[in-house]
């Protein structure tokens, strides 16, 4: 879980609780909470070459190399832009401000870059940690000093672009455009540097006291700022600062006196390894992904029955919630199709009783001759059942037939309109399905003229013409 301060613009003091937190740029610091331009990606090279396409440059064999990840027009958004330092945060807002009010982004006329503009561009990489300094045993946030920040970014790590990828067009499991890709290398730098920094290494050996004032953490985080609790050597102390020097101090006390030791370590971005918030599981299929679902239920069950309700795992089925709601929308469609499909059963197989009725009369002096030459009522029915039945068979047949036909020209339209093959197929169980649908309804249909045929007396059949 990663977060990141990007860009080019005014320091600003970006705390989370995410184990990275860069900034990137010449000028200062930008916290970005809101759009997250840096993404983590998947710690498996051969599925990442499976998924993108090489625009230029190579994969990132080390912490401090990235890529950046185009769409299938090989654009970038324009707050990418500004994350990147091609825009200011002047054209930006006036950007956004454009679409708010429903207008053309004045942004149309942005310019092109080459790839080489692009590869070897370097970032700075800046921690959370070294926005801060020690004065007088009490660690201070210097990020509001633009000369402090200056020089921490100066000094920060050098981050570079060393490749442009493209999602593949049969790609499946890319899911980011438009953004820096950074490889699980970084991740664990960034992880071990913060964790080893000085204020956090004190923080983690200190857990009972506040290393942003000196105190120890309130039992009560509702409690109010109290000088009285402050010791005589920290008033003592206060009594050598100037205004500004004290006001700054006082500050830091009231901001961080209701701090936690956990809200103390998030704000340093620290992360214990060994106790995760939480953790992506990537499943390679359907049926995979139904088999770890069921193994989390079954664990949980086991711990609750167990009596261990926190050991309970509390998961999220991102793509079991997107293909549920999906899954509505297909069934709902398929409803109202099937109606319709019911509706065209039940007229064609009125149809076909029609018909074979029709026949009936029509023959009457058929079924008369035959009756008086030896044939038996079911002799009479099985013809008429007989001649539903083919009429059922070769209906199913023809349908099936034109049905496979059409398959090919669907299939390609839409393989031209969105790069998706084979969407349109009948399976043979299907197929072989519906063909004994066809024969079942058009027999049932035919059962009762049959049946009316075999009671006809033979000589009135006889009589008519």
């Amino acid at each position: 879980n990663v977060m990141n301060a990007i860009g080019m613009g005014q320091a600003m003091d970006a705390q989370t609780s995410n184990p990275l937190q860069s900034a990137m740029g010449g000028g200062g610091m930008m916290g970005a909470s809101g759009i997250d331009t840096w993404k983590e990606l998947l710690n498996n090279q051969e599925l990442l070459e499976s998924q993108y396409d090489t625009v230029s440059g190579r994969w990132p064999e080390s912490f401090n190399e990235v890529i950046l990840i185009v769409d299938e027009n090989n654009r970038v958004s324009d707050y990418m832009l500004y994350s990147l330092g091609l825009l200011s945060q002047e054209e930006l807002s006036e950007s956004f401000q454009s679409v708010l009010e429903g207008k053309e982004s004045k942004l149309s006329d942005i310019p092109t870059y080459s790839n080489e503009e692009l590869l070897g561009m370097t970032f700075k990489l800046v921690l959370n940690t070294d926005l801060y300094e020690k004065e007088n045993n009490l660690w201070m946030n210097r990020s509001d000093d633009q000369a402090f920040v200056d020089e921490v970014v100066a000094n920060g790590e050098d981050m570079e672009i060393v490749g442009i990828m493209r999602p593949n067009p049969e790609a499946v499991a890319t899911g980011e455009t438009g953004s820096i890709g950074y490889t699980s290398l970084l991740k664990e730098h960034i992880m071990q540097a913060v964790n080893g920094s000085e204020i956090v290494e004190e923080q983690i050996n200190n857990p009972e006291i506040n290393v942003f004032t000196g105190l120890e953490f309130p039992e009560n985080t509702n409690e109010e700022f109290d000088f009285a609790a402050l010791s005589d050597e920290e008033r003592a102390y206060m009594a050598t600062l100037s205004e500004v020097e004290l006001a700054e101090l006082l500050n830091t006390y009231q901001d961080n006196f209701n701090a936690t030791y956990e809200s103390n370590l998030a704000t340093l971005a620290a992360v214990d390894e060994e106790k995760p918030s939480a953790i992506n599981l990537y499943a390679k299929d359907f049926e995979t992904k139904d088999n770890l679902e069921k193994i989390i239920s079954d664990y949980n069950t086991r711990e609750t029955d167990a009596g261990r309700d926190e050991n309970v795992i509390t998961y999220s089925d991102l793509v079991g919630t997107i293909m549920s709601s999906v899954t509505s929308i297909i069934n709902i469609i398929s409803y109202v199709l099937i109606a319709f499909v019911g509706v065209s059963l039940v007229v064609s197989s009125i149809m076909i009783g029609i018909i074979t009725y029709i026949s009936v009369l029509e023959r009457t002096k058929e079924i008369g001759i035959l009756r008086s030459v030896g044939a038996s009522k079911r002799d009479i029915s099985r013809v008429f059942n007989a001649e539903t039945f083919i009429i059922g068979l070769f209906s199913g047949l023809l349908g099936i037939g034109i049905t496979a036909l059409l398959n090919i020209p669907i299939s390609l339209i839409i393989k031209n309109m969105t790069d998706i093959s084979g969407i349109a197929s009948l399976p043979i169980e299907g197929a072989a399905f519906l063909v004994l649908v066809s024969l079942m309804l058009t027999v049932i249909a035919g059962l009762i003229p049959a049946r009316m045929a075999a009671k006809k007396d033979p000589v009135e059949a006889l009589r008519s013409e």
